[in-house]
């Protein structure tokens, strides 16, 4: 999802409660404001000015896909024919309202797209690639990677300490 907004000037306190945040997206203010030692008012302001210039698009609590019946993780990767017609852009709009898709991104290499996608069994992941995939107009090919383990999966952002500095490895 592309913004044209200009980046927003952050400063330490602010980067602070982006971390927070992403650490406990269900902190009150509160008790936010008690962590930045801040009082409650400033510290509701900075969150509001943080969530309405795009920094913080959102609060969700992260699930555990496995408890949930979701054994397998896929990466697909998918080719088109052709570039010329729409079939990537209707693909894009079909693949966006698809629960079971949990990312996808137009990438570079030899395929058009990555997905990242979740299934309860293989049998059902088989369906989904039968049924819902190689349905869509325009797919040339679809390869998939199957995870055998999750090392690493997160959603959360590297804040650093100062915005001019990469984030350095430790």
């Amino acid at each position: 999802m592309r913004t044209n907004r200009p980046k927003p000037e952050l400063d330490a306190t602010d980067r602070a409660m982006l971390r927070l945040l992403q650490e406990d997206g269900g902190l009150s203010n509160a008790a936010l404001s008690e962590r930045l030692a801040l009082s409650v008012t400033p510290c509701w302001r900075r969150r509001k000015r943080l969530e309405d210039e795009g920094v913080i698009r959102d609060y969700q609590a992260n699930l555990d896909r496995r408890q949930l019946g979701f054994d397998v993780l896929a990466f697909v990767f998918v080719r088109f024919l052709s570039h010329g017609d729409n079939a990537p852009d209707r693909f894009e709009k079909a693949v966006a309202k698809l629960p079971e898709v949990l990312s996808c991104h137009k990438v570079t290499g030899d395929a058009d797209y990555l997905l990242q996608v979740l299934a309860s069994d293989l049998d059902s992941y088989g369906d989904f690639i039968e049924r819902v995939l190689r349905k869509q107009p325009g797919v040339a090919s679809i390869q998939s990677s199957l995870a055998l383990r999750e090392v690493k999966s997160t959603s959360h952002i590297p804040v650093p300490e100062d915005l001019e500095q990469p984030v350095k490895r430790r």
